[in-house]
């Protein structure tokens, strides 16, 4: 058992002490959710199913039949940051930076082929030998890559139907190549070049839709470290008990979604749930609490979630692009968006900070209120 493991364990001795054995015989058996498939379950195990009062309140809770914003970013890719573009990104007819907090891309210029080879790593991965994916499997989050399930398991009311990958690269401290498991390790080092260069280009355009200077947000950092999660959901038995992942909002600044084509990706939209559709070739961007808060409330980090389904295996990789982890390193709403008739919402903090207080809660719903003023 690793130190993380432990610590989760004491600090969550309020749990039924049934339910923390079945927690626990979970995480030690390092199998995952695939492990359970792969072991003929027909019924969900009692850590998965969501309680009563939870799936109530959800069914109350519409569904919209609405298109996410797509960005073409065909121009861009050809050296054109004209104000068109950033005004389609700023104030598209759904607003989608500033009302959904969702939008597609495409057009961004990674090629269809390595998309594949990422989708088809993360299935390699996933699917090969248990004993061999065992060797990857850790709650330590200072590890630069690792294989879990859950990552909140032991602080959340209901574990979701997934398993994962992740691997952390940062500008200071890159993950040698050997590092990384073979099955998936080609596609993983190419793709993460172009989406590291996609996210630059995307915080371009979101410093001038704020209307700052060009290299405003890159300057700040927001680009300097991505955390890739390889997912995993395998089918389900009982998908309307759980949850592929619980409604959330993401910790970063930015994420890029590359998802399959099964699809189960949702957003909520004018308090309802907005299917994220699946475009050929497209990567699914959305604002993270970070973006949110030092864009002063301008841009809207939204809750989304993925369903379960019977379906499968779906896979997709996000990337979530942190910013700077040094204590130095201070964020808060900028100061050219803050005046007399919109004063700071947030106080300063620092990425550790704020990460110290999102991973030691369950991952549900928003962690930014803790900040604010």
């Amino acid at each position: 058992m690793d130190n993380c493991h432990a610590k989760d364990i004491a600090n969550h001795s309020t749990l039924d002490s049934d339910r923390l054995k079945e927690l626990k015989a979970f995480d030690d058996g390092k199998a995952g959710v695939k492990g359970l498939v792969d072991a003929g379950i027909t019924n969900l195990p009692r850590i998965f199913i969501r309680p009563p009062e939870e799936l109530i309140e959800e069914k109350n809770i519409g569904h919209l039949q609405v298109q996410v914003p797509v960005i073409d970013l065909s121009g861009i890719q050809g050296g054109d940051k004209s104000n068109s573009v950033i005004d389609e990104i700023r104030q598209h007819p759904q607003q989608a930076s500033e009302e959904w907090g969702f939008f597609q891309v495409i057009n961004h210029g990674i090629p269809q082929s390595l998309l594949d080879e990422m989708i088809d790593g993360t299935h390699k991965f996933h699917e090969q030998d248990a004993e061999v994916k065992k060797q990857y499997y850790s709650r330590d989050l200072l590890r630069m890559v690792r294989y879990f399930s859950n990552g909140d398991l032991f602080e959340s009311s209901t574990a979701n139907w997934n398993d994962c990958l992740a691997i952390k690269l940062t500008a200071s401290n890159q993950v040698e190549a050997d590092e990384l498991p073979e099955v998936c390790r080609s596609p993983v080092i190419d793709y993460a070049s172009h989406v590291n260069k996609l996210g630059e280009t995307l915080f371009e355009l979101l410093s001038e839709a704020l209307g700052l200077e060009l290299d405003n947000l890159n300057a700040l950092g927001c680009a300097e470290s991505c955390y890739f999660l390889l997912h995993y959901y395998p089918p389900c038995p009982e998908p309307d008990k759980t949850q592929g992942v619980k409604r959330h909002t993401d910790f970063s600044f930015l994420t890029i979604l590359l998802q399959d084509q099964i699809g189960g990706l949702q957003v909520l939209y004018d308090n309802q749930w907005a299917d994220v559709p699946l475009i050929p070739g497209s990567l699914t961007v959305n604002i993270g609490d970070l973006l949110q808060i030092i864009s002063n409330d301008r841009f809207k980090s939204a809750e989304h979630r993925v369903l379960a389904n019977r379906i499968g295996p779906r896979v997709s990789v996000p990337c979530f692009f942190g910013g700077v982890s040094t204590p130095a390193r201070k964020y808060g709403p900028l100061k050219e968006l803050i005046s007399e008739e919109s004063p700071a919402l947030y106080k300063e903090f620092t990425v550790p900070e704020y990460a110290q207080n999102f991973f030691s809660m369950p991952y549900d719903g928003s962690h930014r209120d803790i900040w604010k003023i």
